[in-house]
Protein backbone atom coordinates (compact mmCIF):
# COMPACT_ATOMS: atom_id res chain seq x y z
CA UNK A 1 0.00 0.00 0.00
CA UNK A 2 1.20 3.21 -0.97
CA UNK A 3 0.59 5.95 2.30
CA UNK A 4 0.33 9.44 1.39
CA UNK A 5 0.27 12.92 4.20
CA UNK A 6 -1.81 14.94 1.82
CA UNK A 7 -2.91 18.80 2.12
CA UNK A 8 -6.47 19.92 1.02
CA UNK A 9 -8.14 23.02 1.63
CA UNK A 10 -5.56 23.72 4.21
CA UNK A 11 -5.85 20.86 6.23
CA UNK A 12 -3.52 17.50 6.50
CA UNK A 13 -4.66 14.16 5.61
CA UNK A 14 -3.31 10.55 5.22
CA UNK A 15 -4.52 8.58 2.68
CA UNK A 16 -3.92 5.65 0.51
CA UNK A 17 -2.91 6.12 -3.13
CA UNK A 18 -3.98 3.85 -5.96
CA UNK A 19 -4.39 4.70 -9.56
CA UNK A 20 -3.90 8.12 -9.19
CA UNK A 21 -6.77 7.97 -6.80
CA UNK A 22 -6.42 9.29 -3.16
CA UNK A 23 -8.59 7.30 -0.37
CA UNK A 24 -8.94 9.25 2.63
CA UNK A 25 -7.45 7.37 5.45
CA UNK A 26 -9.68 7.79 9.42
CA UNK A 27 -7.96 6.81 12.59
CA UNK A 28 -4.31 6.13 12.99
CA UNK A 29 -2.09 4.85 10.43
CA UNK A 30 0.13 2.94 12.85
CA UNK A 31 -2.71 1.67 14.68
CA UNK A 32 -6.78 1.36 13.79
CA UNK A 33 -7.73 2.88 10.64
CA UNK A 34 -10.13 2.53 7.70
CA UNK A 35 -10.40 4.04 4.43
CA UNK A 36 -13.41 5.91 3.10
CA UNK A 37 -14.56 4.40 0.18
CA UNK A 38 -14.98 7.76 -1.67
CA UNK A 39 -11.77 8.96 -3.21
CA UNK A 40 -10.13 12.08 -4.66
CA UNK A 41 -8.34 12.94 -7.47
CA UNK A 42 -3.97 13.25 -7.02
CA UNK A 43 -3.80 16.64 -9.06
CA UNK A 44 -6.37 17.95 -6.51
CA UNK A 45 -3.83 17.49 -3.63
CA UNK A 46 -0.58 18.73 -2.73
CA UNK A 47 1.92 15.88 -1.63
CA UNK A 48 3.43 16.33 1.73
CA UNK A 49 6.39 14.18 3.25
CA UNK A 50 4.74 11.19 3.73
CA UNK A 51 5.55 11.30 7.31
CA UNK A 52 6.48 13.87 9.87
CA UNK A 53 8.80 12.15 11.82
CA UNK A 54 9.56 12.93 15.77
CA UNK A 55 13.16 11.90 14.93
CA UNK A 56 15.50 11.74 11.76
CA UNK A 57 18.07 9.17 12.33
CA UNK A 58 20.59 8.79 9.65
CA UNK A 59 23.30 6.45 9.21
CA UNK A 60 26.99 7.53 6.84
CA UNK A 61 29.18 5.46 4.89
CA UNK A 62 27.16 2.50 4.62
CA UNK A 63 27.62 1.26 0.97
CA UNK A 64 31.04 -0.54 -0.01
CA UNK A 65 31.79 1.27 -2.74
CA UNK A 66 30.63 4.96 -1.14
CA UNK A 67 33.05 4.70 1.82
CA UNK A 68 35.79 3.72 -0.68
CA UNK A 69 35.28 6.89 -2.70
CA UNK A 70 35.16 8.76 0.41
CA UNK A 71 38.56 7.35 1.14
CA UNK A 72 37.24 5.81 4.34
CA UNK A 73 37.32 1.97 5.47
CA UNK A 74 34.53 -0.07 6.26
CA UNK A 75 33.08 1.00 9.89
CA UNK A 76 32.65 -1.60 12.10
CA UNK A 77 29.44 -0.79 13.43
CA UNK A 78 26.83 2.05 11.87
CA UNK A 79 27.87 5.82 11.67
CA UNK A 80 24.94 7.22 12.99
CA UNK A 81 24.10 10.91 12.96
CA UNK A 82 20.64 12.96 13.27
CA UNK A 83 19.03 15.55 11.07
CA UNK A 84 17.35 18.34 12.00
CA UNK A 85 13.42 17.69 11.74
CA UNK A 86 12.88 20.96 10.13
CA UNK A 87 14.69 20.18 7.78
CA UNK A 88 12.09 18.10 6.15
CA UNK A 89 10.16 18.75 2.93
CA UNK A 90 8.11 16.83 0.55
CA UNK A 91 7.89 15.44 -2.65
CA UNK A 92 6.52 19.00 -4.07
CA UNK A 93 8.52 21.21 -2.10
CA UNK A 94 11.85 22.95 -3.75
CA UNK A 95 15.51 22.64 -2.14
CA UNK A 96 16.37 26.03 -1.10
CA UNK A 97 20.29 26.62 -1.47
CA UNK A 98 20.91 28.52 2.26
CA UNK A 99 22.65 31.90 1.77
CA UNK A 100 25.25 30.86 4.55
CA UNK A 101 26.58 27.89 2.79
CA UNK A 102 25.85 28.07 -0.88
CA UNK A 103 28.89 26.60 -2.84
CA UNK A 104 29.05 22.82 -1.63
CA UNK A 105 25.50 21.41 -1.51
CA UNK A 106 25.41 17.82 -2.41
CA UNK A 107 22.96 15.34 -2.82
CA UNK A 108 22.71 11.66 -1.44
CA UNK A 109 19.81 8.64 -2.61
CA UNK A 110 18.75 6.97 0.36
CA UNK A 111 16.40 4.33 1.05
CA UNK A 112 14.19 5.31 4.54
CA UNK A 113 12.83 3.08 6.90
CA UNK A 114 9.42 4.27 8.48
CA UNK A 115 9.41 2.70 12.20
CA UNK A 116 5.53 1.24 12.73
CA UNK A 117 5.73 1.20 16.30
CA UNK A 118 7.71 1.81 19.53
CA UNK A 119 11.07 -0.02 19.29
CA UNK A 120 13.67 -1.04 22.09
CA UNK A 121 16.26 -3.18 22.35
CA UNK A 122 14.96 -5.00 19.60
CA UNK A 123 16.89 -8.34 18.31
CA UNK A 124 17.71 -8.28 13.98
CA UNK A 125 15.20 -11.39 13.91
CA UNK A 126 12.59 -9.36 15.61
CA UNK A 127 12.84 -5.94 13.61
CA UNK A 128 10.49 -7.01 10.45
CA UNK A 129 7.69 -6.37 13.00
CA UNK A 130 8.74 -2.98 13.73
CA UNK A 131 8.68 -1.67 10.05
CA UNK A 132 5.85 0.25 8.94
CA UNK A 133 7.10 0.60 5.36
CA UNK A 134 9.95 2.47 3.44
CA UNK A 135 10.50 5.66 1.59
CA UNK A 136 12.94 7.53 -0.85
CA UNK A 137 14.75 10.18 0.61
CA UNK A 138 17.84 12.53 -0.52
CA UNK A 139 20.07 13.12 2.58
CA UNK A 140 21.22 17.06 1.28
CA UNK A 141 24.58 17.92 2.80
CA UNK A 142 26.63 20.94 2.68
CA UNK A 143 29.85 19.56 2.14
CA UNK A 144 31.93 23.00 3.19
CA UNK A 145 30.11 22.69 6.83
CA UNK A 146 30.07 19.16 6.89
CA UNK A 147 33.68 18.36 6.48
CA UNK A 148 35.97 21.19 6.45
CA UNK A 149 34.11 24.18 8.48
CA UNK A 150 32.18 22.69 11.24
CA UNK A 151 34.22 19.87 13.85
CA UNK A 152 30.34 17.48 13.19
CA UNK A 153 28.07 16.90 10.58
CA UNK A 154 24.40 18.70 12.47
CA UNK A 155 24.80 22.21 10.40
CA UNK A 156 25.64 20.56 7.28
CA UNK A 157 23.14 18.28 7.22
CA UNK A 158 20.48 20.07 8.66
CA UNK A 159 19.93 23.31 7.34
CA UNK A 160 15.94 23.95 6.50
CA UNK A 161 14.54 21.94 3.16
CA UNK A 162 17.87 19.26 3.38
CA UNK A 163 15.84 16.24 4.13
CA UNK A 164 13.35 15.35 1.28
CA UNK A 165 10.82 12.84 2.12
CA UNK A 166 8.59 10.93 -0.48
CA UNK A 167 6.37 10.97 -2.71
CA UNK A 168 4.61 8.19 -0.53
CA UNK A 169 5.37 5.54 2.19
CA UNK A 170 5.30 1.87 0.70
CA UNK A 171 4.24 -0.81 3.06
CA UNK A 172 4.96 -3.20 0.70
CA UNK A 173 8.32 -3.45 -0.93
CA UNK A 174 9.35 -7.23 -1.17
CA UNK A 175 13.03 -6.70 -1.44
CA UNK A 176 14.37 -3.72 0.72
CA UNK A 177 17.78 -5.17 0.84
CA UNK A 178 18.06 -5.97 -2.79
CA UNK A 179 16.28 -2.63 -4.75
CA UNK A 180 18.08 -0.97 -7.15
CA UNK A 181 18.74 3.16 -6.32
CA UNK A 182 19.47 6.02 -8.30
CA UNK A 183 19.87 9.65 -8.43
CA UNK A 184 19.69 12.01 -11.95
CA UNK A 185 20.10 15.39 -11.77
CA UNK A 186 18.39 17.42 -14.49
CA UNK A 187 18.10 14.01 -16.20
CA UNK A 188 21.71 13.09 -15.91
CA UNK A 189 22.35 9.91 -13.55
CA UNK A 190 24.64 10.38 -11.61
CA UNK A 191 24.04 7.28 -8.38
CA UNK A 192 23.13 3.98 -10.18
CA UNK A 193 23.97 1.45 -7.60
CA UNK A 194 21.48 -1.63 -4.98
CA UNK A 195 20.71 -1.60 -1.89
CA UNK A 196 22.59 -5.28 -1.95
CA UNK A 197 25.77 -3.26 -1.76
CA UNK A 198 24.97 -2.17 2.18
CA UNK A 199 27.46 -2.75 4.63
CA UNK A 200 24.58 -3.07 7.45
CA UNK A 201 21.05 -4.10 6.03
CA UNK A 202 17.70 -2.28 6.99
CA UNK A 203 16.91 -4.86 9.99
CA UNK A 204 20.46 -4.83 11.05
CA UNK A 205 20.27 -1.05 11.14
CA UNK A 206 16.95 -1.01 13.10
CA UNK A 207 18.08 -3.38 16.02
CA UNK A 208 21.54 -1.27 16.42
CA UNK A 209 19.73 1.81 16.41
CA UNK A 210 16.88 0.65 19.11
CA UNK A 211 19.78 -0.49 20.85
CA UNK A 212 20.74 3.08 21.09
CA UNK A 213 17.84 5.18 21.34
CA UNK A 214 13.45 4.62 21.60
CA UNK A 215 12.36 4.79 17.66
CA UNK A 216 8.83 6.12 18.00
CA UNK A 217 6.18 5.55 15.50
CA UNK A 218 6.97 7.17 12.73
CA UNK A 219 10.67 7.67 13.41
CA UNK A 220 12.99 7.33 9.93
CA UNK A 221 15.78 5.80 9.57
CA UNK A 222 17.75 6.78 6.52
CA UNK A 223 19.72 4.03 5.47
CA UNK A 224 23.29 5.88 3.97
CA UNK A 225 23.40 6.41 -0.21
CA UNK A 226 25.65 4.58 -3.15
CA UNK A 227 28.90 5.53 -4.74
CA UNK A 228 28.58 8.74 -7.26
CA UNK A 229 27.76 11.71 -4.79
CA UNK A 230 28.93 15.47 -6.38
CA UNK A 231 31.85 16.06 -3.97
CA UNK A 232 33.71 12.42 -4.57
CA UNK A 233 33.38 13.39 -8.39
CA UNK A 234 35.81 15.07 -10.66
CA UNK A 235 35.66 17.50 -11.23
CA UNK A 236 32.66 18.29 -8.15
CA UNK A 237 29.23 18.65 -8.79
CA UNK A 238 27.27 20.71 -6.63
CA UNK A 239 23.29 21.57 -6.45
CA UNK A 240 22.37 24.89 -7.99
CA UNK A 241 19.69 27.28 -8.42
CA UNK A 242 17.39 25.66 -11.26
CA UNK A 243 18.71 21.97 -11.05
CA UNK A 244 15.89 19.07 -10.76
CA UNK A 245 17.37 16.51 -8.18
CA UNK A 246 15.46 13.19 -8.40
CA UNK A 247 15.46 9.83 -6.24
CA UNK A 248 14.75 6.42 -8.02
CA UNK A 249 14.18 3.76 -5.92
CA UNK A 250 12.94 0.34 -7.50
CA UNK A 251 9.21 -1.42 -5.75
CA UNK A 252 8.80 2.67 -4.10
CA UNK A 253 9.07 5.76 -7.11
CA UNK A 254 10.49 8.79 -7.56
CA UNK A 255 11.07 11.43 -5.31
CA UNK A 256 11.85 14.93 -7.63
CA UNK A 257 12.80 18.14 -6.02
CA UNK A 258 13.31 21.74 -7.78
CA UNK A 259 16.79 23.50 -6.41
CA UNK A 260 16.17 27.68 -6.09
CA UNK A 261 17.86 30.49 -4.22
Amino acid sequence: MKVVRYQKNGETFYGKLEDEEVFPIEGDIFGDFKLRLQSIKREEVKLLAPINPPNIIAIGLNYRKHAEESGLGYPEKPVIFLKATSSVIGPEDKIIIPPIAPDEVDYEAELTIVIGKKAKNVEIEEAEDYIFGYTCSNDVSARDCQLRLDQQWARGKSFDTFCPLGPWVETALAEPNHCRIMSRLNGKIMQDSNTSDLIFGTKELLSYCSKNFTLYPGTVIMTGTPKGVGFARKPAVFLKPGDMIEIEIEGIGKLINEVVS
